[in-house]
Parts: structure tokens; C-alpha cells; sequence
């Protein structure tokens, strides 16, 4: 899972997937901005079949690849309920 996210992030924001680690505050760093946190979403939702919420909308969700990995596994389980 998360290496997949981390290829997509990668990809969109050409940056080199060694400088992304599970910890890279990818806001903070300026790997992604909030255009590439649209396109994120979209990847996640298609890819892991969950749906984000205007609630989901938070940097805390998204802010590195475990915080997503999280998010995923949370949204998951949501939807198997």
C-alpha cells in the first residue's frame, strides 16, 4: 500500500522516491501542494475503493505515507461495517 502511494506521489510531483520516506512531511517539504492533494484523493479512492468526506479534508490525514497509510486502513474498515 504504501509503496504504491508513494510511486504515485513520486510520479506527480517528480520528485525522487528516495527522498520520500514513511516520515516525509510531504506539505511541509513541498513535495505535494493542495493541487496535488486533489490528485491524491482521486488516486487513493480508485486504488483502495474508499470515498473521502469534506470531514477526511485535514492535513493530519494526509501529511506523510503512514499518516495515509492510516487513513486508508480507517477508511477501510469503515466500509466493510
Amino acid at each position: 500500500m504504501k509503496e504504491s502511494v508513494k510511486n504515485f506521489i513520486a510520479e506527480t510531483s517528480f520528485t525522487d522516491p528516495a527522498k520520500i520516506q514513511d516520515d516525509t512531511m510531504l506539505f511541509e517539504e513541498g513535495i505535494f501542494d493542495s493541487m496535488g492533494l486533489l490528485s491524491l484523493i482521486s488516486f487513493l479512492e480508485e486504488s483502495f475503493g474508499i470515498q473521502t468526506d469534506d470531514v477526511d479534508l485535514m492535513e493530519d490525514n494526509f501529511k506523510n505515507l503512514n499518516a495515509i497509510e492510516e487513513y486508508i486502513k480507517r477508511k477501510k474498515s469503515y466500509s466493510a461495517v
